[in-house]
């Protein structure tokens, strides 16, 4: 048995029992019932993927994967591909949106190297996992071999593995110039859906470089034929390296009992492959955001997620999982810290009449 399908055999569906049961005390909080909304709903969730009744947020880790992608050079991008490797750069200095939003939050940027076609000395803050030089460029066949699809894949379980612990969350994010072009081909791959239809702008891109985009996604997808019913399959063939270590990641978190929030378009491609392979792992997975390239709600909708916010975001990086992360650690504060009805001398009958 492989690494891979050992840590998807470890994936057990969360506990209901404990669902329930977080509910009870919300419903014991000097609150009228269902009152704080989907506060409440994160709050009993991360009680049942933990498993403890009181949990707290002590570790919390955003996984920046970087890589690059052969088919930029089909002029899907509005940059080019240097500026992945210019933006590890600004990740580990510190100075990307990553790096604020992820301070506001509390938490650890950590870059990945899965892919970036450039060789990167040792420094902190940067973590070598590199499995191809970039992708080959999947307009003319696949982006990378099984073999190396499946090593990602691992990459990413392994760091889950390392990270994990009591308290813990992992957050998602992403840099790679054209990447939302084979996360754009990955949904379209399993959902059958028109490729124009799944398609956005990316980085901002104009109409003439947009029909030139919906092209080249049409052309892979002819030529490479990812089998739907084959998850590595549709990762090798119109993938990224960098969607794989995110893919990957979930797995691991699912199988440690770690939440994971989930970025935006590019992330949830990768979440999207992960829960192909195993559709348990949509109980550990929190969605950010709804981002504004146009395949995302059909992600979202095809795994069953519903995102937290609608912020017009098309950053990633992991911005929004920060955000999420932020929101989480919210909704533990009202389940945590407010007093119960018994505790603050509060007529539990009378509250929930005023709410009527």
């Amino acid at each position: 048995m492989s690494f891979l399908d050992d840590a998807l055999k470890s994936i057990k569906p969360v506990d209901p029992e404990m669902m329930a049961r977080a509910q009870a005390r919300l419903d014991t909080l000097t609150k009228p019932k269902d009152s704080m909304g989907r506060l409440e709903e994160f709050a009993r969730r991360i009680v049942a993927i933990t498993g403890q009744m009181r949990p707290a947020l002590s570790k919390k880790t955003i996984f920046t994967f970087a890589g690059d992608h052969g088919v930029a050079d089909e002029g899907v991008s509005a940059f080019p591909k240097e500026v992945t490797r210019q933006m590890v750069l600004n990740f580990i200095s510190g100075g990307a949106g990553i790096n604020a939003l992820a301070r506001h939050a509390g938490a650890e940027v950590v870059v990945v190297d899965m892919g970036v076609d450039f060789d990167f000395e040792d420094m902190p803050g940067l973590l070598k996992r590199k499995v191809v030089h970039g992708t080959a460029n999947m307009r003319k066949g696949p982006a990378m071999t099984r073999e190396e699809a499946i090593k990602c894949l691992e990459a990413g379980i392994s760091l889950a593995y390392d990270y994990a612990s009591p308290g813990a969350i992992f957050g998602t994010g992403e840099m790679g110039i054209a990447n939302t072009t084979p996360s754009s081909a990955i949904i379209a791959a399993f959902s059958g859906a028109p490729v124009d239809k799944v398609t956005g702008r990316g980085t901002g891109i104009n109409d003439a470089v947009f029909i030139n985009k919906v092209r080249v996604i049409e052309d892979a997808l002819h030529v490479n034929r990812p089998d739907p019913k084959d998850p590595v399959d549709v990762l090798a063939k119109v993938g990224g390296a960098e969607i794989a270590g995110i893919a990957g990641l979930i797995i691991g978190a699912a199988a440690r009992r770690v939440p994971v929030v989930v970025d935006g378009f590019i992330s949830t491609a990768g979440a999207l492959i992960a829960y192909e392979l195993d559709s348990r792992v949509k109980d550990y997975m929190f969605s950010a955001h709804k981002s504004v390239e146009r395949g995302h709600g059909v992600m979202l909708e095809r795994i069953g997620l519903r995102p937290f916010v609608d912020l017009d975001l098309r950053l990633g990086e992991g911005t929004g999982a920060a955000i999420g992360i932020s929101l989480i650690e919210a909704a533990l504060k009202v389940y945590n810290e407010m007093a119960t009805f018994g505790d603050a001398g509060v007529s539990e009958e009378n509250a929930q009449e005023t709410a009527q």
